[in-house]
């Protein structure tokens, strides 16, 4: 008889895993609460307006490829990418611009320009970014850990102490830039963790290399046909959906889940649960404390979240000539923005501005008019679950800035959606509204994420952003391949 796997969230983690567990035989059910599979990689249509929440930045394309493949089929059957060359351009508050781009070429003539001693370290930075990144993807990515002797191996002891893991990423980067404005932009990549550059470790600076040396991607038809492809390759190998549907509780006798109970009162028997889905959330609406005493909620009371986000969907009547795909804006005071957030809860009044265009790419996504995808980077909800913000203050706030900026949108609007920290945190279930689950401010949430594997239940599994090896999709799926391949081996 084959064993049966539940799977609580549809998101990429959890597809990722049900796609490998079904090719190998497993029986699986996947219950999600929403109406489509993704998790935050939701698109969003209203005419012919059409966006993408969630990941908008895809690197590591042969991950998400990499699990299509290994069901003996070819990927390209299921969604395409694009690469993107010149794809973030950062704009400045002294006026000045720069652009990421993977071609080192166009990188070393505007560093000359702006700052001539990046210039020449260039090509030394890239070196040790993508040592590091090697490090971390021999070492720590593909591993999964279950507790914390597992991050004692010798081999991994030896790897932590070469990826900085003692320095800010902030302080890496003065390093090889002195211009204070193009630090700005490469500091950036801690927020792809939900994190403060002035306090995580530079071992992320592993994202730099991604993004300039690999690239940056884009999925024809949008990023959300990443989510359908995987939708589409586990439906084909019988895994079993069941939308609309919330999963109420997870039951356990003898240190061993067996089933899981429904918001309607069925009850679902299973030999392996996997939860993907913010972590925090399932400990304490699914498990009783006396179920879970290696992580009781006093314990999750004092773990920090990660930021969250305020976004801005909007349609334009037109194309804005000076748009391109990827876009940031940033604030005089780059560091006062992580106080604002991280240590007062408050939202910055000279936020980093960030807009994906992805209809710049492909224009049939919004044939009308450019579809703006706005985020600034906001702190997590209270502790009591409210915002710290009056949604539609802060939202004309941005325009003001973007106005001042040169980009004037209030004219031009066909569409407009807000989104809070507070929807994020109802509508996927995120402690908090956090979009990382944890913060990688501290070394030890950084490295130590939770461990894919509960303590105290045995059969009970944890993948996505909110556990190993951590945030960003690619890391989301490669944790649902973790787990996968770890129930296989058991």
């Amino acid at each position: 008889m084959r064993k049966t796997v539940a799977i609580i969230g549809a998101g990429l983690g959890g597809l990722s895993a049900a796609i490998t567990l079904a090719y190998n035989g497993y029986q699986v059910k996947v219950f999600e609460k929403n109406s489509h599979a993704g998790g935050k990689l939701v698109g969003v249509t209203s005419g012919s307006y059409n966006f993408d929440f969630g990941p908008n930045t895809i690197t590591m394309p042969h991950v998400f490829r990499s699990v299509i493949e290994e069901t003996n089929v070819d990927p390209n059957d299921y969604f395409t990418f694009l690469k993107l060359e010149t794809h973030t351009r950062n704009h400045f508050h002294d006026g000045t611009s720069f652009e990421m781009s993977t071609s080192s070429e166009a990188i070393v003539e505007q560093l000359s320009r702006l700052d001539p001693y990046a210039a020449r370290k260039f090509p030394e930075y890239l070196a040790e970014t993508k040592r590091i990144y090697e490090l971390a993807n021999d070492q720590f990515f593909y591993r999964s850990f279950a507790s914390f002797k597992d991050y004692l191996a010798p081999d991994l002891t030896k790897a932590f102490f070469k990826v900085r893991p003692f320095q800010s990423l902030d302080r890496f980067h003065q390093n090889y830039f002195h211009n204070e404005q193009i630090i700005k932009a490469f500091n950036r990549y801690a927020t792809y963790i939900g994190s403060s550059p002035y306090l995580t470790p530079a071992t992320f600076s592993l994202i730099t290399y991604l993004e300039l040396v690999d690239g940056v991607f884009f999925a024809k038809g949008g990023n959300k046909t990443i989510a359908d492809g995987f939708l589409k390759r586990a439906e084909e190998l019988g895994v079993e959906f069941f939308f609309n549907t919330t999963v109420k509780k997870i039951h356990t006798k003898n240190k061993l889940a067996t089933a899981l109970t429904l918001a309607n009162g069925e009850m679902i028997e299973a030999n392996y649960i996997i939860a993907n889905g913010d972590l925090i959330t399932t400990y304490k609406n699914l498990l009783s404390e006396s179920e879970r005493p290696h992580f009781r909620d006093k314990k999750i009371d004092k773990l920090e979240p990660s930021i969250s986000a305020f976004v801005l969907l909007v349609g334009l009547k037109k194309r804005l000539p000076n748009l391109i795909h990827h876009q940031v804006y940033f604030g005089a005071n780059y560091k006062q923005e992580f106080v604002d957030i991280f240590t007062k809860g408050n939202y910055s009044l000279d936020p980093t501005i960030y807009i994906c265009n992805s209809s710049y790419t492909d224009p049939t996504l919004s044939p009308d008019g450019d579809n703006l995808f706005i985020l600034v980077n906001a702190p997590a909800t209270s502790r009591d679950g409210s915002l710290q913000v009056n949604p539609q203050q802060y939202k004309q706030r941005i325009y003001q800035i973007l106005e001042e900026k040169g980009l004037s949108l209030k004219d031009h609007i066909a569409f407009e959606e807000v989104i809070t920290p507070l929807d994020i945190q109802n509508k996927f279930f995120a402690h908090r509204g956090a979009l990382y689950g944890l913060a990688s401010n501290r070394m030890l949430n950084a490295f130590l994420r939770p461990a894919n594997r509960s303590k105290d239940i045995e059969n009970v599994y944890f993948c996505g952003g909110s556990t190993h090896p951590g945030g960003g999709s690619p890391m989301v799926v490669i944790s649902g391949q973790n787990v996968a391949k770890q129930i296989i081996n058991i």
